[in-house]
């Protein structure tokens, strides 16, 4: 029989991060050394603390169908946490605990979008934004960042690409992944373009929001500008700030009536967030900030180390990242070129496809994140790891013809 699959799918492409680890594991597999830095995911164990409050949760039985939209005990401790670190005050029914961030995103765009909409993602961007939007009839419409800026968004440049299809704006600051980050003052700039848009959401992610380095702060939108907020979703999680990646616990603060009917897509896609992680993700929220700040310290000397080491290879640039824990070295300088295996090196994918084949070092070209020629590389792995992974692009590079 024919087989039919719903249009919205049609050319929609696999996330460029999940596709380059596939390939990194199909290499280890057949006995390769590879190195992977192409997924964002911290190598630090979750906090023994949360680990036993998980523990804790199981043994009290707390193991039933939670509420949709998040237990009573995390909604809590999110709205201590937007209070502490954000100066947001959201109500239980403001507050909403997802599957991750990424579900956030997909409630919010499928509460909102119709085909013909416009959301306008800042360049580079994290993948799932444009693929997330276009799922729902929506066009992607891009504004570049631009390297020499800090790849920090510019109001001026925000401006020329607004218009009245516009429906989301999205802000992701600190940046995956640059790295880049938006200080209290470019956000002030930013919400004075967006009052003149008033039916424009704004979707603000901040799961990067504790790493920061040298001095460089983040802030939210929905505190700089509080006339915004009854418009804005401020976006977090647990993820890498507590190393629960596979906790898989996203939440947001927003209007209630968004809140609300993002809730109605939740409860009929996956309902209510494990139990179990929620309780972890409490003890998280509500625990010391010095764990936090022990990863920081880490990931901002491996930065530091892994921008110097690709800075000396020939060919390549790289700025010092504020946040985050990626690197984003721009490749210009050697494509056009021929590696050692003979393969010719026109794009930024050519040169991650082929670093991965022959020097077996997994990163993910900038044309995923939409700004060209670039690579992404994760920081958040051991040091020697990360000398052996820089050690080996320079090699690869030498080899170029």
């Amino acid at each position: 029989m024919a087989r039919s699959f719903a249009n919205r799918l049609k050319g929609l492409p696999a996330p460029a991060t999940i596709e380059m680890a596939r390939r990194a594991r199909a290499l280890k597999a057949e006995g390769k050394p590879v190195i992977s830095l192409a997924l964002g995911e911290p190598d630090f164990a979750t906090p023994p603390a949360v680990v036993e409050a998980a523990h804790q949760a199981a043994l009290a039985g707390q193991t039933k169908y939670p509420p949709v939209d998040g237990t009573p005990a995390l909604k809590a401790a999110i709205a201590r946490k937007f209070t502490r670190e954000n100066g947001l005050d959201y109500k239980p029914e403001e507050i909403m605990v997802s599957n991750g961030g990424k579900q956030v995103i997909f409630n919010a765009f499928m509460a909102t979008l119709n085909a013909g909409d416009e959301v306008v993602v800042p360049t580079p961007y994290w993948v799932s934004y444009p693929l997330i939007a276009r799922m729902f009839g929506a066009t992607p419409v891009y504004v570049s960042c631009r390297e020499e800026d800090g790849f920090r968004l510019k109001a001026d440049e925000l401006a020329k690409v607004l218009t009245s299809r516009t429906r989301w704006v999205v802000l992701n600051f600190p940046n995956n992944p640059t790295g880049g980050v938006c200080s209290a003052d470019d956000l002030r700039a930013i919400a004075e373009v967006l009052r003149q848009y008033p039916d424009i959401w704004i979707l603000s992610d901040e799961i990067y929001e504790h790493l920061v380095f040298d001095g460089a702060k983040s802030a939210s939108i929905a505190a700089v500008a509080p006339d915004l907020k009854d418009r804005t979703i401020t976006l977090n999680g647990v993820s890498k700030a507590y190393a629960m990646t596979g906790w898989r616990v996203g939440f947001a603060g927003g209007p209630a009536d968004l809140i609300a009917t993002m809730r109605g897509v939740q409860g009929n896609a996956t309902s209510g967030v494990c139990s179990i992680a929620q309780a972890a993700a409490a003890a998280a929220l509500d625990g010391p900030a010095d764990l936090v700040q022990e990863m920081v310290a880490t990931y901002g000397r491996r930065r530091r180390m892994v921008v110097e080491a690709l800075r000396a290879i020939p060919g390549f640039t790289c700025a010092m990242p504020d946040g985050a824990f990626y690197a984003y070295p721009g490749v210009a300088g050697c494509l056009g070129r021929t590696t050692a295996a003979g393969k010719r090196l026109e794009t930024d994918h050519d040169f991650a496809l082929a670093l991965l084949e022959e020097a077996f070092v997994a990163t993910v070209p900038g044309s995923a994140f939409g700004h060209s020629p670039y690579l992404r590389l994760s920081c958040a792995t051991a040091d020697e790891t990360l000398q052996e992974a820089c050690q080996r692009i320079a090699q690869f590079v030498e080899g170029l013809q």
